[in-house]
């Protein structure tokens, strides 16, 4: 009898368990036009770690993808560095 990486059921595994991305909404001000959301997103797209970015210049919120809980004071020193502030979390 061999084994298996699937269950009965029909769902397989490689021993690994999926990790789900986080998003962590940041609220920004500052940010005026598609500049400020072009720089923002390459900003903190560049941070480790980081695997989304998605910049709202209307609403002002600024939403990070990561495997992992994001560094808060990283976001906000690259937001700073850029011209922005983050005031907190959304």
């Amino acid at each position: 009898m061999s084994s298996s990486c699937c269950s009965p059921d029909g769902h397989c595994s490689t021993g690994t368990a999926a990790v789900e991305p986080v998003a962590t909404v940041y609220a920004v001000s500052g940010m005026s036009c598609g500049h400020c959301k072009a720089t923002l997103t390459r900003v903190i797209g560049e941070l480790d770690g980081a695997t989304g970015v998605e910049v709202d210049v209307d609403t002002g919120r600024v939403t990070v993808t990561s495997a992992a809980e994001p560094d808060d004071a990283l976001i906000a020193e690259a937001v700073d560095e850029a011209g922005y502030a983050l005031t907190g979390r959304v």
